[in-house]
């Protein structure tokens, strides 16, 4: 896939960005919308810890993000998740500061995918590639359905992505 393409008028300004209508870029889509869930749960999360609410919605939100995929294979995250009852405000801040940061990856990763962008594709290789060693150590220390199901997402989609820029590389 080629950059997009600005399109100009006779006086030179730019009139627009021609849009990516290759084949795959409905899956694009899907994993930049994927992304966009994902943040939206951790923005949730980051929101809630960082006001320092005890009440059901922890269970609600943690129950959310494992099903999303947000924390699948985090075993260490998701252990966080499961006493944020028990924490105190100094730590409920710090698992609140850590789930924007993580949710702002998600929405750069998301809004890059949405808009076709390049950087975006390597970007979520580069991200998503990190987290798999961590995820098979997990798999390995306690296997679950969830945990190899999220795996095999991530995965693919870095073998889809990777895959995907290599082959625009080679026609270019």
């Amino acid at each position: 896939m080629s950059p997009p393409a600005a399109l100009a008028s006779a006086d030179g300004r730019t009139l627009g960005t021609v849009r990516d209508s290759a084949p795959g870029s409905s899956v694009l889509s899907a994993i930049g919308f994927f992304k966009l869930i994902k943040a939206g749960m951790l923005v949730a999360l980051g929101l809630w810890a960082l006001m320092g609410r005890h009440d059901d919605q922890t269970h609600t939100l943690a129950h959310l993000a494992h099903w999303t995929g947000a924390f699948s294979g985090r075993e260490l995250v998701q252990r966080a998740l499961a006493r944020l009852l028990s924490l105190d405000v100094r730590v409920l801040h710090e698992v609140g500061v850590a789930s924007l940061a993580y949710a702002a990856i998600f929405l750069v990763e998301g809004i890059g995918l949405l808009a076709k962008r390049t950087w975006a594709e390597w970007l979520t290789v580069g991200v998503t590639a990190s987290f798999v060693p961590l995820e098979i150590y997990e798999l390995g220390r306690h296997a679950t359905p969830a945990k190899l199901a999220a795996l095999l997402v991530n995965v693919a989609i870095v073998a889809y992505l990777a895959r995907r820029r290599l082959d625009a590389r080679k026609r270019a």
